[in-house]
């Protein structure tokens, strides 16, 4: 009886310190909306480069800020959704929104991925496109990997696939649109309804 008591007791604290080192309220539901906003944001872009600019896009064309705008939107709509759906889950856990953890979680998520995007728009500048997908997702992967020290240990094997699927983009940059759907579209959902049914509904 006692050494059940004592392996309770352990558990218990090592819970507890997860807990206190872990920002672990995020929510899968959000995952599958920020899939569901870049398949809606990819189809938009699809049809406005193959329908005004012959599938070819210009970086100083009205097409290319359009298609950027979209994906700015995109970005914005899925962090906006990230942070009302983990804040209202965190309420409803009793956990703090913004401690020690979440910002150990977002600096380390940020960093990887500010690099990223400043390097992916000093090439685009220089006219090249056709490794943006790819370092899209890699750089992506690379914040997720980052940060899974400081969550849902899962979000680490999402941010593998989004790294494979980067460095298959740069193999086959003619893919690269189409494997960053299948990254930031399809894996997003499947990723947010797993986890959704794992650790949101209890």
């Amino acid at each position: 009886m006692k050494q059940k008591d004592y392996l309770k007791d352990i558990s218990e604290i090592k819970n507890l310190m997860n807990k206190s080192s872990r920002f672990i309220s995020l929510s899968g539901l959000s995952g599958i909306l920020a899939g569901i906003y870049a398949l809606i944001g990819a189809a938009i872009a699809y049809y406005l480069v193959d329908t005004y600019s012959s599938g070819t896009l210009l970086l100083d064309g009205w097409i290319f800020r359009t298609v950027m705008l979209v994906l700015f939107l995109v970005a914005l709509f899925s962090i906006i959704t990230g942070i009302l759906l983990t804040t209202k889950k965190a309420k409803k856990n009793g956990e703090q929104i913004w401690d020690s953890s979440s910002k150990r979680l977002i600096s380390n998520f940020l960093i990887p991925l500010v690099a990223g995007g400043i390097y992916i728009l000093i090439i685009l500048t220089q006219g090249k496109y056709g490794q943006t997908g790819g370092l899209m997702l890699i750089f992506y992967g690379l914040a997720l990997v980052s940060a899974s020290k400081y969550s849902i240990g899962d979000i680490k094997y999402l941010g593998f696939i989004e790294i494979t699927l980067g460095l298959i983009a740069a193999l086959f940059p003619g893919y690269g649109f189409w494997l960053w759907v299948i990254g930031f579209g399809i894996m997003h959902i499947i990723y947010g309804t797993i986890m959704h049914f794992k650790y949101d509904i209890k």
